[in-house]
């Protein structure tokens, strides 16, 4: 028989299929319930459904759901040998295996808190890059056992399903590092399905005692691996007997076989020949897993959303995404978290025109904050726009201004962005391997921007230290206060309204990060802002704050030079400061790792001979710092 659980109205319901119809129980009866009668009692009530069925419904009219949506226990097994010497001979550690693996039936346990459904959407496990799918079958205990032998074990086994072990790769070898066994790497999903197929429909597929049921595994509708289930080593009896050891198992209790040699894309990976490994998942990616005599999974690889991060700096307005009233006619854009890419922007508004302060890192962010200003901007129009200094996450989403609107930056800001780090290579950190470690760190980063499509647009108008304009009556107030964050940092003074706009000066509840210094410069830049006295001030990154802010940043820019200082001066190298820095209050920040950055850059000011690194090698050391600490 082949036992199906799927959703109707009344909730998961489960039936027998015949043919393409699926004869139901009386909702509320579960297939756990069912396995949980044993054989016979399962062959009795599928037996009685097909015959008076509380309800029969068409297969393609119904979603399948897992067949044991909520299994007792998942134990992942490793039965073919020939999948773990693919995997060691494609990471370059050789096909030999240690004599454990023929000793011992080797399992972990994985979450049954993930079970997906044979169609259902397989979420990248978040902070991923490296998502990958393993095609298993999976064997279903259907009486409770303690200490039984192989052939007790067999016969326990109530019925069959296909298995997809979703694996992270770079999060699975970052945590094996550690020893102590599968985690986060692991436990994205495991799918179940599309049906629990009893013993007596594949005996015409065992041969000498194993089933040998042919298997494909596709990616996008091309073959990624295939095989037979007769390759398994170990045997599910044997894995089953391991696992009973002095433990009673459940009915319901799930196996699954391990990885059919090639069906995975790990065993594809070549370090010697890179360009023949067809990739790992990408969101959109479609996975069909195919086994003789169990059917097919069909599934859509999905995003996930980045990993919860929380800015707990103190706040004058709330921290939501989207547009805040700060004053009269003066309005901030913020995004949290205020991490790399998620910066704010501004509009000054005046009689029939108005200034806007930076637009964002891609273009749907930065239609998304035009389409908020619409109400004011279509009364008072932008005239001009201020780009405080020349990172993407300001100045990507220039091209959507309209062509009369005049794009205002200072001489070197303009510099900058014409030779500064195209939108293709951002978009190559989003999908390029740096290695286990920086691999996850910029996909979260940079992950969630879409980088496509960016035409870089540059400032009209260029000035040098200071500009005052006019903004619908309104004196607007432009200082570049750089070298600082970027060869060139300017801010946005409206002092009828006492608003400041500090640009990426200004990082709150978030770590600053040195790209061009000198420190002392920030540190002045930090007085001079100060010194203005405006008691709103609005921040490159994270909360609309007030003059205390800008102490938190000179605070934590004078910390680091000073320890930084003294380290060299104990002779350690730059790299050995970055790495023992005493961060004190400043530990909580976000993105506190960018203290590698900062370290560096104060290096090269005490020694000027120090090499000058490029930003992607910057980016993996920062990684690097942040792993160590977990």
């Amino acid at each position: 028989m082949k036992w199906v659980t799927y959703r109707d109205a009344d909730g998961p319901r489960t039936g027998v299929l015949s043919g393409d119809e699926i004869h139901a129980l009386t909702p509320g009866v579960t297939l756990l319930d069912l396995v949980g009668r044993g054989a016979d009692g399962l062959r009795e009530a599928g037996e009685g459904a097909l015959r008076s069925a509380s309800a029969v419904v068409r297969l393609g009219d119904v979603k399948l759901m897992a067949p044991i949506p909520n299994p007792p226990s998942i134990r992942d097994s490793l039965c073919f040998l020939e999948h773990m010497r693919n995997c060691q001979a494609a990471l370059g550690a050789g096909r030999e295996l240690a004599d454990t693996w023929y000793r011992i039936p080797a399992f972990y346990f994985a979450c049954p808190a993930t079970v997906l459904g044979p169609y259902d959407d397989a979420p990248i496990a978040p902070g991923s890059a490296w998502q990958d799918f393993e095609l298993e079958v999976a064997a279903v205990i259907g009486a409770s056992g303690k200490d039984l032998t192989v052939d007790e074990a067999e016969r326990a086994i109530i019925g069959y399903m296909i298995f997809n072990d979703w694996s992270a790769r770079d999060l699975q070898q970052l945590e094996g590092q550690l020893a102590i066994g599968q985690a986060k790497g692991k436990d994205s999903g495991v799918t179940l399905g599309p049906y629990l197929v009893t013993p007596d429909e594949l005996e015409p597929h065992r041969r000498d005692g194993k089933l040998s049921l042919q298997v494909s595994a596709l990616v996008n509708d091309s073959e990624i691996g295939s095989g037979s289930t007769d390759q398994m080593d170990w045997s599910f009896g044997e894995v089953i007997s391991y696992a009973s050891r002095g433990v009673t198992l459940r009915p319901g209790d799930v196996f699954g076989s391990g990885t059919v040699p090639t069906c995975t894309l790990i065993e594809h990976l070549s370090m010697t020949d890179l360009e023949s490994f067809p990739g790992w998942l990408r969101a959109g990616d479609v996975v069909t897993l195919r086994v003789q005599g169990l059917g097919e999974t069909r599934q859509t690889v999905r995003a996930s959303a980045p990993p919860v991060r929380v800015n707990r700096a103190p706040a004058r307005l709330p921290y939501t995404r989207g547009l805040h009233d700060v004053a009269d006619k003066v309005w901030a854009w913020t995004l949290p978290d205020g991490g790399y890419g998620w910066s704010n922007a501004g509009l000054v508004s005046g009689d029939g025109a108005s200034l806007l302060v930076d637009t964002l890192f891609d273009l749907a962010l930065t239609r998304e904050m035009l389409a908020a200003m619409k109400p004011i901007t279509d009364r008072a129009p932008i005239t001009d726009a201020l780009i405080t200094h020349s990172n993407g996450d300001h100045t990507h989403g220039n091209q959507l201004l309209d062509a009369s609107v005049r794009i205002i930056a200072a001489t070197d800001t303009a510099e900058e962005i014409a030779h500064g780090m195209p939108p293709e290579l951002l978009a190559m950190v989003q999908t390029g391997n740096l290695g286990p470690v920086a691999t996850p760190y910029t996909r979260e980063r940079f992950g969630h921007f879409d980088f496509s499509g960016i035409e870089v647009r540059n400032a009209d108008l260029t000035f040098e230290r200071d500009l005052t304009i006019d903004v619908g009556g309104r004196r607007v107030d432009l200082l570049n206060l750089g070298p600082a964050h970027t060869a060139a940092d300017s801010v946005v003074h409206v002092p009828d309204a006492g608003v400041l706009f500090g640009g990426d000066l200004l990082f709150i509840g978030c770590t600053p990060i040195v790209w061009a210094g000198p420190i002392a410069n920030w540190v002045a830049a930090c007085d001079a802002m100060i010194a203005l006295d405006a008691p709103i001030v609005v921040p490159g990154h994270g909360p609309v704050t007030d003059p205390d802010g800008i102490r938190a940043v000179r605070g934590y820019l004078a910390h680091v030079a000073e320890q930084t200082e003294a380290a060299h001066r104990k002779g350690l190298s730059w790299a050995e400061a970055a790495d023992t820095i005493d961060l004190g209050e400043y530990a909580g920040w976000l993105d506190a790792e960018r203290v590698v950055v900062n370290v560096y850059q104060k290096y090269r000011e005490l020694e000027p001979d120090t090499p000058q690194l490029e930003a992607m090698a910057l980016l993996v050391m920062q990684a690097d710092w942040l792993a160590k600490r977990g």
